[in-house]
């Protein structure tokens, strides 16, 4: 197959068009960028892993302790069956943030895996998070953990 100058131009722009749509911003609120996580590496310094349960209207709640210099949180709630719908939302000390749903990670996959940074640093002190049962039949399993 020939490769022409054409060719090769829509290559790399279909490239750079792809890759720019995974690093969206989901959000922007409290000066706060939410965008998809995007990464499966877990670093030191993660909060433990949460298994929990849940049911239609039901909502469990979670915190953790953010030092002050901390760039970025990661948070992962994955339940990992589409026809169930969970949201999350994170209150940070100095905001609210979300709700967010299943596709907010740009894929449907029974997931929400996010990235909140802002520039300066993230307000350091206590973030709760909220995960809310919003469509569930029965009791649907989760894993929820941040980072």
């Amino acid at each position: 197959m020939k490769v022409t100058g054409t060719s090769m131009a829509i290559l790399i722009c279909a490239l750079v068009l792809i890759s720019g749509v995974s690093a969206q911003n989901v959000d922007k609120n409290a000066g706060y960028s939410v965008t998809p996580a995007g990464s499966l590496f877990l670093p030191k310094g993660m909060s433990p892993m949460t298994a929990g349960s849940i049911t239609q209207g039901q909502t469990n709640w979670y915190s953790v302790v953010v030092p002050a210099g901390k760039a970025s949180l990661t948070m992962d709630l994955n339940w990992g069956y589409v026809p169930d719908s969970l949201s999350l939302t994170a209150i940070a000390p100095d905001g609210t943030i979300g709700p967010y749903y299943d596709a907010a990670d740009g894929v449907t996959d029974g997931r929400i895996f996010l990235k909140i940074s802002r520039a300066g640093g993230i307000a350091p002190g206590t973030w709760n998070f909220k995960v809310y049962g919003v469509s569930v039949l029965g009791t649907q399993s989760y894993n929820f953990v941040t980072y």
